[in-house]
C-alpha cells in the first residue's frame, strides 16, 4: 500500500513538473491571444473609441457590423483584398511549381539558385519593401527598363491610382514565390522515381509526365500552399503600409491597413474590431471550404 501511495505521489509530481514547464506558454497564449480576441469581440459590439479612455463606451448591438457594409472605404479595402489574393496566390504557386521542377531538371547549380530565390523572402519586409519604392521612382531601373523598351511616359507606379496595386502585387510575388519553390523541391526530392522510370520507358513526354505525374503527386503540398498563402494574403499589412500607406485614394487600401487606420488613425475602436472580426470570418470560411474539398482534390 505505501510502495502503491508511492507511485502515485512520484506520477503526481512528474505532472506538475511537465504542467509548470507548459505553464508559461499557455499563460503568454491566454494573456496575450486569447482575452484580447474575446475582449475585440465584446468592443465590436460599442461605439467605444480609446481616447475616451478604457470602460467609456456604449454598446450598440450589430451597428458597426451594418455601418461598413455602407462605408466606402471598407468595401474598397475589401475589393482590393479580393483582388491582392486573386492575384498573388495563383501567379505565386504556379510559378513556384514550374521554378522548382525547371530548377531540379535542368540547372546546373542547384543550391545557389535556390538560395538567391529563397533570400527576399528571409529579408526584412522593410527593407524590401524600400528598396522596391526607389526601384519605381522616375530614375529607377523599373521605370528606365519601361522606357528603354519604347514606353516614352511610363506610369508614375506608386503614385498613379491604377497601377500602385499592380506594383505592390508584383512585389510580393517577387519575395515569397522562393519560399513556395522550396516547399515544391521538397516534395518533389520525395516523388517515387520508380513511375518517371516507367513514364520514360513508355515513351512519356516532359510535359505528360509534368501534368500526370508530378502536378497529381504535388497535390497536398499544393494544397498547404494555397491555405497558407490565402491566409498570408488576406492580411497583408507591412508592404502596403511602407509602399503605399494605402494610398493613393483609396487604391492599395487593404482590409488590415483599413482596420489599423480606423484603430490608430480615427479611434474607431469599436468599428475596427467589428471589422476584425468580419476578416477572421472570411479567412475561417475559406478556410473550411478548402478542407471539406480536400478529399476530393488531395485524394485523402
Amino acid at each position: 500500500m505505501k510502495n502503491r501511495r508511492f507511485r502515485l505521489s512520484r506520477q503526481l509530481r512528474t505532472d506538475i513538473t511537465g504542467y509548470a514547464f507548459l505553464l508559461p506558454n499557455f499563460a503568454g497564449c491566454l494573456t496575450f491571444t486569447i482575452i484580447p480576441i474575446l475582449c475585440s469581440l465584446v468592443f465590436s459590439f460599442t461605439d467605444w473609441e480609446y481616447t475616451r479612455g478604457f470602460g467609456n463606451w456604449n454598446f450598440v448591438g450589430l451597428k458597426n457590423y451594418i455601418d461598413m457594409w455602407t462605408d466606402e472605404w471598407f468595401l474598397a479595402s475589401l475589393k482590393n483584398t479580393l483582388l491582392y489574393t486573386a492575384s498573388v496566390v495563383p501567379v505565386t504557386i504556379l510559378l513556384a511549381l514550374i521554378l522548382s521542377v525547371l530548377i531540379d531538371k535542368y540547372c546546373i547549380g542547384k543550391l545557389p539558385m535556390r538560395l538567391a530565390m529563397l533570400m527576399p523572402y528571409f529579408s526584412s519586409t522593410v527593407a524590401v519593401a524600400i528598396v522596391w519604392v526607389m526601384m519605381y521612382s522616375s530614375f529607377g531601373p523599373v521605370t528606365q527598363l519601361v522606357k528603354w523598351i519604347g514606353v516614352e511616359n511610363p506610369p508614375k507606379w506608386l503614385a498613379d491610382y491604377h497601377w500602385a496595386l499592380p506594383a505592390v502585387i508584383l512585389v510580393t510575388i517577387w519575395s515569397t514565390v522562393g519560399f513556395a519553390m522550396m516547399i515544391y523541391t521538397s516534395a518533389i526530392q520525395g516523388l517515387p522515381t520508380e513511375l518517371y522510370e516507367a513514364a520514360d520507358i513508355d515513351g512519356a513526354s516532359e510535359l505528360d509526365k509534368f501534368f500526370k505525374l508530378t502536378v497529381p503527386f504535388l497535390s497536398p503540398t499544393t494544397f498547404y500552399l494555397l491555405i497558407t498563402n490565402i491566409i498570408s494574403s488576406f492580411q497583408v499589412f507591412t508592404t502596403i503600409q511602407v509602399m503605399t500607406g494605402g494610398g493613393p485614394g483609396n487604391s492599395t487600401s487593404v482590409m488590415v491597413s483599413y482596420i489599423y487606420r480606423s484603430a490608430f488613425g480615427y479611434y474607431k475602436m469599436g468599428y475596427a474590431s467589428a471589422m476584425a472580426w468580419i476578416l477572421f470570418l472570411m479567412i475561417f470560411l475559406v478556410t473550411l471550404i478548402q478542407w471539406n474539398g480536400q478529399k476530393r482534390w488531395v485524394g485523402y
